[in-house]
């Protein structure tokens, strides 16, 4: 299936690895240009080489803090001056920290709620005149399970993530006159790097080995398995498509129907 993703122009944050890096991977697969940006200098430059090594698309790593307002202009306006436009904005960051009621802080709060709603709320902002004009533009964010299924050990992310699923809700409605779509993804147990870090920590925690405490995951999703970054990449792909243009506002589940509820 082509895609129609030829030569747009993508914006795929926090993508220096995991499900970041399988989305610029995925765009730039079907022939889009890929500004990719991360807080690693060294990190995010090897993995636009290597994405543009795999696939032969542009690849440009810009290095950027998605909770620094300036970061996220100064990253839209080099894109915009590279390449006249975004049709493309990939919003992705890294989950806030783990904690209670009890040991998370104020600060700790605002930070979870900068990284993680305001980061999206600004980058759509700055893209949204442009995909105005030029009637086309795919906004997709990467969110968590825990915005329609909250996790107990992960208070942040279950408190600050549903905004995202309301806002891209109303985003839809207000910008679908003029052909762009917005939608998020709520992926569920993804076998990233981050993912078997921490899978490590709690498996040791547990008196378990990684290969253990992976199978003991694995057998509470009724797929059997832990997801691929890739298969979040080809979803992230798919909305981005021409194909896709009818399916808007969602906030879909990808996650091998490990959330209980009906949604």
């Amino acid at each position: 299936m082509n895609l129609g993703l030829k030569n747009k122009i993508a914006i795929v944050t926090a993508a220096s690895q995991g499900l970041g890096r399988a989305s610029a991977m995925a765009l730039a697969q079907e022939g889009a240009t890929v500004v990719i940006c991360s807080r690693r200098e060294k990190e995010i430059t090897g993995a636009a080489d290597e994405i543009h090594e795999a696939t032969g698309a542009a690849v440009v790593p810009v290095v950027v803090d998605v909770s620094k307002l300036e970061d996220i202009k100064r990253l839209v306006l080099e894109t915009k001056q590279q390449f006249g436009t975004v049709h493309v904005l990939i919003n992705n960051a890294g989950g806030p920290p783990t904690g209670t009621i009890s040991s998370l802080t104020d600060e700790d709060w605002h930070k979870g709620h900068e990284l993680t709603l305001m980061s999206m709320v600004r980058l759509t902002r700055e893209v949204l005149p442009m995909m105005t004009e030029q009637r086309w533009g795919r906004i997709i964010t990467i969110t968590s399970i825990a915005a329609k299924q909250p996790i107990n050990e992960l208070l942040l992310s279950s408190a600050i993530r549903p905004g995202i699923l309301g806002l891209t809700k109303v985003l839809a409605n207000l910008h679908a006159k003029d052909n762009i779509t917005v939608n998020s993804i709520c992926p569920g147990n993804i076998l990233t790097k981050r993912q078997e870090e921490l899978s490590t920590s709690r498996a040791q925690q547990k008196n378990m080995t990684l290969d253990e405490y992976l199978k003991e995951t694995a057998s509470a999703i009724p797929a059997g398995r832990l997801g691929r970054p890739e298969e979040i990449g080809n979803t992230v792909a798919f909305l981005a498509s021409e194909q896709a243009s009818y399916i808007n506002g969602v906030n879909l589940l990808v996650d091998g129907s490990a959330a209980k509820g009906i949604h």
